[in-house]
């Protein structure tokens, strides 16, 4: 370990540590320090294959143009260039998979960490435990343990990213709460330790017992405290599951509606869990369910409701945990069955008229979107009435319409219902959420569009459809003025303190004890 000593003494006059340096010459210099006091295990690159795919987003909205790409090898040379940045006090950013929305959180103009070659998934069956990189995402985690019959708390659909989601509360796969929530509560409540590389260069390991501060900060607190390379997660029993995707036909809407708002008020099988998604693309309102279960087949009565419903399209079957993750994220084909001769096939080739290079041949709920500009935001509710669905039913019919104009191509709003105790299954305190006494469940909100002309516009309407449903709930008598939003699915501007509440204080402490000189300040993201 290479350490820079003068670092505390250029810091100590507080008046450098809140300073930026954003000259690209002055970061260009930054990137050959760097790339001379690394060691081979480690690599920089200014353009080229390695550079595009370090700075690349899932959302075209979320890459910047960084001066350099920096993919390190080792914890250890993490920490050299943790000491060489705080000292220049030049921006930076980290990614994991790359799949916020939230500009500038894991992007930059100044110097892009990439964690790509921290890929390392290592299952240890003794302890019941896997070792699992910060590069990673969730598709390999599950296709590595798979073999061993054995399973973690994770995303939901494909491409997301291990170290945001853990680290931002383990709830959000771009739909919501993992799969094995209601069985297992969050991602951070699953895990056993991280590794991490303070602001200062040292690296640790830090588990509740070593570490108890740093332990609750990270459990929904970001890259606050430093740079996480690796987590140990709790794996769990896992066979066959049943469930999939069903889209339906308007004509379906109300009772997938009444469906949705009985499922969320009385599933008592911590086995089962449901998305459901109010939807508009290019000119179309359509609804989609996904369910699962997480046996061969489903525990009889479950998903009747749900099951009983004319629908377009259905791909619901006995399948791999790892298939279901990957049918969320693709489009299945049209149900075969005679009771679809029925209804009319959704329209091909959907365009939107001002910009006809984007073209959705079917409205596919995730990665149609891919490399689209984007955004989420969130509301928190503790349940999902017949009465708040239609509200959202609404507002994506409403808004899609009115967007097209601005080059909006597609809008979601999701709803994953869980059980109150779901968030109950850990006995740990953590940074988010600042409270277990209620069942806290998102409304999330996803909107893709093309132009950047129109991010202004998108940003604004996020708001204001979010502050629309916040009214309406509380109308309908919900008291959730003060729940927690979900920082993994909060716009970029929203206050911290509604996010983390009472739990700010102790997470500021807790910052300021591991990194006084606000090295992490140089990056994006929430900040304590």
């Amino acid at each position: 370990m290479i350490f820079f000593p003068s670092l505390s003494l250029l810091l100590a006059t507080g008046a450098l540590a809140t300073r930026i340096i954003t000259d690209p010459r002055a970061v260009s210099k930054t990137c050959e320090t760097i790339s001379a006091a690394v060691s081979f295990a480690s690599a920089v690159h200014y353009s080229g294959p390695s550079y595009e795919e370090n700075i690349r987003h899932w959302a075209s909205s979320s890459t910047q143009r960084a001066t350099c790409s920096f993919e390190p090898g080792t914890a250890s040379d993490i920490g050299i260039a943790l000491q060489i940045l705080g000292k220049d006090r030049v921006p930076f950013a980290v990614k994991g998979g790359g799949h916020t929305l939230n500009p500038g959180f894991s992007s930059t103009t100044g110097i892009q960490i990439a964690m790509s070659r921290f890929s390392e998934i290592v299952y240890d069956p003794e302890s019941r435990t896997v070792v699992v990189g910060a590069g990673v995402i969730w598709d390999d985690v599950y296709a590595a343990l798979e073999p061993h019959g054995v399973n973690v708390v994770g995303g939901r659909v494909s491409g997301i990213g291990v170290a945001g989601f853990t680290l931002g509360g383990g709830m959000n796969g771009s739909y919501g709460y993992s799969w094995l929530t209601n069985q297992y509560g969050l991602a951070l409540n699953n895990v056993e330790s991280f590794e991490l590389v303070l602001p200062n260069g040292t690296v640790i390991d830090v588990t509740e017992s070593s570490h108890p501060d740093l332990f609750f900060g990270l459990r929904g607190g970001y890259n606050n405290f430093g740079i996480v390379t690796k987590f140990v997660l709790n794996t769990y029993p896992q066979g066959q599951i049943w469930g999939g995707v069903m889209i339906y036909p308007e004509t379906s809407v109300d009772q997938v509606t009444h469906a949705t708002a009985n499922f969320s008020a009385s599933n008592d099988d911590p086995k089962a869990q449901m998305i459901m998604t109010t939807n508009y693309a290019t000119g179309n309102h359509f609804v989609v369910t996904i369910l699962f279960y997480d046996s061969p087949d489903p525990a009889p009565g479950v998903f009747d409701a749900f099951l009983g419903i004319p629908v377009l399209i259905k791909d619901v079957k006995t399948r791999s945990f790892l298939s279901l993750v990957l049918a969320a994220s693709s489009f299945p084909e049209a149900d075969p069955s005679p009771s679809e001769s029925l209804v009319e096939p959704l329209p091909q080739g959907l365009v939107v008229e001002e910009f006809p290079s984007i073209q959705l041949s079917q409205p596919d709920p995730i990665n149609a979107t891919l490399a689209l500009r984007g955004a989420f935001n969130t509301v928190t509710v503790t349940k999902y009435s017949i009465e708040l669905i239609e509200a959202a039913i609404n507002e994506s019919i409403h808004w899609g319409q009115t967007l097209m104009a601005f080059s909006g191509v597609f809008i979601s709003y999701d709803f994953t219902p869980i059980m109150p105790t779901a968030l109950k299954r850990s006995s740990t305190s953590s940074a988010w959420p600042p409270t277990y006494k209620d069942a806290i469940i998102p409304i999330v909100l996803y909107i893709a569009w093309i132009s950047e002309s129109s991010d202004n516009v998108m940003h604004d309407m996020v708001r204001r459809s979010m502050s629309t449903l916040l009214e309406k709930a509380v109308s309908f008598g919900l008291d959730i003025m003060d729940a927690p939003l979900y920082s993994n699915c909060a716009l970029f501007d929203t206050p911290i303190e509604r996010m983390y509440g009472n739990n700010i204080e102790r997470l500021r402490k807790i910052k300021n004890d591991v990194d006084p000189y606000s090295v992490m300040s140089l990056t994006g993201g929430f900040k304590f």
